[in-house]
């Protein structure tokens, strides 16, 4: 394998040795793949949030779960503006919902969806508010244990939302995704992951190979999901702190990512079909990462 590119002045000092990967073309809808092309950089700072576009539509939240996941986390105490048809304007009241003194603009049914993005489905709750910030990288990672999901240019809402859920659901650390390569946690992507972005950190970094680099620095190893990878996961994947490496829904894993993880790793489809949607490939790897764990594989 070839090793790891040069390192901005700026990163932690590499350490020696290459690491095997396994590769293979690409191909669409499939647990991701190593891609040939290069890794992109941006310029914005590690965990300080993710440019974005001021699109409206990336500062309002929707739907039940979404919504009163906000209402519960302590970061949006004190902001944004909440939106409620008159049977969840009460039902706020009614449970406390809302944190003391937020109050609630009571709107019909058909103008709160006049507000939000085409077929966005609100269950008469929204919420327009500011960006969560993110957590940095040394944040997420320390201490060393558990499992970390990085996502490789990701660029569907649904399927960043669910892996988020599914992240959650078997218990990861948090999420990595690059600043200039992943949609804002907002609208749907949040309506996805039905409150999990609320309670699951997310470092946004720079460069996702600077980043495994760093992680690796910091005790993490890092396992690159291919389906034309030679060891399965549960051959690889043995309990210690790892970095689940998922790649884009198109093109698989690019290049210099793949070639910063430690092992590259299939799952296995004994029933012939020779794919799964991204997100349904980061719940079965979660789950068998789970299973490394807690050693009940």
């Amino acid at each position: 394998m070839s090793s790891k590119r040069e390192r901005n002045d700026r990163q932690s000092p590499k350490k020696p040795g290459p690491r095997p990967r396994h590769e293979a073309p690409a191909k669409r809808d499939r647990a991701p793949r190593a891609e040939r092309g290069g890794e992109a950089d941006s310029t914005s700072r590690t965990g300080s949030g993710a440019p974005r576009h001021k699109a409206d539509a990336d500062h309002w939240l929707w739907g039940r779960h979404p919504v009163l996941a906000a209402l519960a986390n302590p970061a949006r105490r004190g902001m944004g503006r909440l939106l409620a048809t008159a049977d969840r304007a009460a039902e706020i009241e009614r449970e406390r919902l809302a944190p003391q003194g937020h109050r609630v603009e009571i709107v019909d049914g058909p103008a709160l969806a006049r507000m939000l993005p085409a077929g966005a489905v609100h269950q008469g709750l929204a919420f327009k508010v500011a960006p969560l910030e993110g957590v940095t990288l040394e944040a997420l990672a320390d201490p060393a244990e558990g499992v970390i999901v990085m996502l490789d240019q990701l660029t569907d809402p649904q399927n960043v939302g669910a892996i988020f859920r599914s992240a959650l659901a078997f218990g990861a650390r948090g999420v990595v995704v690059q600043d200039r390569h992943s949609p804002a946690l907002a609208g749907a992507l949040v309506k996805a992951a039905a409150g999990a972005t609320e309670r699951l950190p997310c470092a946004r970094v720079t460069n996702l190979s600077r980043a495994l680099e760093r992680l690796d620095d910091l005790g993490w190893r890092a396992v690159g999901l291919d389906g034309a990878a030679e060891l399965t996961l549960e051959q690889a994947l043995d309990g210690r702190p790892t970095v689940l490496v998922m790649g884009s829904e198109g093109d698989g894993l690019r290049r210099l990512v793949a070639e910063h993880c430690e092992v590259m790793a299939r799952i296995p489809m004994p029933g012939g079909f020779e794919s799964l949607n991204v997100s349904n490939a980061a719940a079965v790897a979660l789950y068998e990462a789970a299973r490394a764990r807690t050693g009940t594989r």
